[in-house]
C-alpha cells in the first residue's frame, strides 16, 4: 500500500468517523442523514468503479453496443440524479447539506481507495512456501 493511499484512506475514515460521531455525541438532528449519506457515498463509489470496469470491457465492441450501453446508462442515471437533486437535496434542511456532502465525498474517497487496495491484493501473485524458504 502506498503512502498516498494510506493517507487518503485514514483521512477519509477520520472525517466520516468525526462527523458521524460528533452528530451522535451532540445529539444533532442531522445524525441519521449523515449515516444515510455515508452509505450513499459508498454506493456511488461502487457504482463508479462498476461503470469504469464496464467501459474498459467495451474495447473492441461494435459501435452500436457502445451507444446502447451509454443510452441505458444515461436513461437510468439522469432521472435518478434529477430526483435526488430536486426531491432529496432541495427538500432537506439547508443546515444539513454541508455536513452531508462532506460525509458523502469522504465515503466516495474511502471506498474507492479501499476497493483498489483489495483488487491489488487479489491480483498479487501468491508465493509458495518453497519460494519463501529460499
Amino acid at each position: 500500500m502506498s503512502k498516498k493511499s494510506k493517507i487518503i484512506l485514514a483521512a477519509s475514515l477520520a472525517i466520516i468517523a468525526f462527523m458521524i460521531g460528533k452528530a451522535f455525541i451532540l445529539d444533532e438532528s442531522s445524525k441519521m442523514y449523515l449515516v444515510m449519506f455515508s452509505f450513499v457515498g459508498l454506493g456511488l463509489a461502487m457504482l463508479r468503479l462498476f461503470i469504469n470496469g464496464m467501459i474498459k470491457k467495451m474495447k473492441g465492441k461494435p459501435v452500436g453496443v457502445k451507444v446502447l450501453f451509454f443510452a441505458v446508462l444515461l436513461g437510468c442515471g439522469i432521472p435518478f440524479q434529477n430526483w435526488f437533486r430536486t426531491d432529496v437535496l432541495h427538500s432537506m434542511n439547508h443546515e444539513y447539506l454541508v455536513p452531508c456532502i462532506i460525509v458523502t465525498v469522504a465515503s466516495v474517497f474511502f471506498m474507492t481507495v479501499l476497493s483498489s487496495l483489495i483488487s491489488q491484493r487479489k491480483r498479487a501473485p501468491k508465493l509458495d512456501v518453497e519460494e519463501m524458504a529460499i
